[in-house]
């Protein structure tokens, strides 16, 4: 990153470029972490000037984002002023919302969880249930820290849905969500600023900021199957937040019956075999669309996370594994592929669902869809 604007940074005005660099100056202070880092040193990885760096560092301070760390010696001259971020400056909510439980989290600037509450939801309820269940949770995240300012709301929920809009459309088994406003609503509830999107598009925001591993998917399995994508560094949602729609892919022409109207889907196939008690055969379903979306992608890593796999990570990753080298070992591709565990089960994604509210705060546009 150099000092110099972009034709796309250059149109967007100065204000928003003030906001860019800042964000910028930030995110290296979280990279930074407790040991901190100099402005000398913030200048030259930003290409910011010394004097604008100083500017924004003297900004981030007086609004208490930014606090002095000591004094690291100079090779010249006098020591250098070290400066890290106040984590509990600020603090973002993450909610998921899913078919039968809701995880909420309370996330500081640092990306720790500070609380967690969890309860039962029926998301077949009427919609007024379902928010207040939502409003209630976030309510009673803000108390544990009522003097510190929250940035906003993530929610994270099945899909299909418009990440931009915040709109539900036919989530599979709940067609009466079609059209439903959600992000406004619950807005409208809680007096915060709601970003909504896919679950597995929050988890895989997740892993993409905790451990940057190239491209990616990222495949849940728990009440449903869905896949989060990362390509180019950035989730890939597609143009309708339609991309990762992993679980409704047709593996069976003449399969059982789906809840999405189709036969033969993944998911479908999938639960059932779990849900008879023959977990080998579920993990050689899912690698199956594991190894179709290698193929397709050439990705370098399959991310498994979920309730479901989390009861049993090494059958999994042994099942989804062995399809991917047996494809490889055919000259089909998938030879260099990794294939790991997301720590936490479902924690990741309302974890992602907070950071769909902090990724932009540190110039993570990318994320932000």
């Amino acid at each position: 990153m150099n000092g110099s604007l972009t034709k796309a940074q250059a149109g967007v005005g100065l204000p928003a470029v003030r906001h860019h660099n800042a964000a910028l100056v930030l995110d290296l202070l979280r990279e930074a972490g407790t040991e901190g880092i100099s402005r000398l040193e913030l200048a030259e990885r930003t290409g910011l000037t010394p004097q604008a760096v100083s500017k924004i560092t003297a900004r981030l301070r007086a609004e208490g984002l930014a606090v002095g760390a000591g004094l690291r010696p100079s090779t010249g001259g006098k020591p250098r002023t070290v400066l890290r971020l106040v984590p509990d400056a600020q603090f973002a909510v993450g909610l998921h919302l899913d078919r039968d439980g809701l995880t909420a989290v309370l996330v500081d600037l640092a990306g720790r969880s500070v609380a967690v509450t969890t309860a039962p939801l029926d998301f077949g309820a009427p919609a007024e249930r379902v928010l207040g269940a939502a409003s209630d949770a976030v309510r009673d995240l803000r108390a544990a820290e009522p003097h510190k300012p929250v940035l906003g709301v993530g929610v994270a929920v099945p899909g299909p849905l418009d990440h931009r809009d915040g709109v539900l459309h036919r989530v599979t088994g709940f067609p009466q969500w079609d059209g439903f406003p959600l992000r406004d609503a619950l807005a409208g509830r809680t007096g915060l600023p709601v970003t909504v999107d896919k679950d597995t598009n929050a988890a895989a925001l997740t892993v993409s900021l905790s451990e940057p591993c190239g491209d990616f998917a990222y495949l849940h399995l728990g009440t449903g199957l869905g896949a989060g994508l990362v390509l180019g560094g950035e989730v890939h949602r597609g143009a309708r937040t339609g991309a990762g729609e992993f679980g409704h892919q047709t593996l069976q022409l003449d399969g059982p019956l789906c809840e999405c109207g189709g036969r033969g889907c993944i998911e479908a196939l999938c639960l059932a075999a779990e849900a008879r008690g023959d977990r080998a055969e579920a993990a050689r379903v899912l690698g199956a669309g594991a190894a179709n979306l290698v193929g397709l992608l050439d990705i370098d890593r399959v991310v498994l996370g979920g309730r479901t796999v989390a009861a049993d990570e090494d059958a999994y990753v042994r099942g989804v594994r062995a399809v991917i080298a047996e494809r490889a070992a055919r000259g089909a591709g998938g030879a260099h592929v990794t294939v790991t565990v997301a720590d936490g089960g479902d924690r990741p994604v309302a974890e992602g669902a907070a950071q769909l509210v902090l990724a932009p705060v540190f110039g993570r546009v990318g994320e932000r869809g």
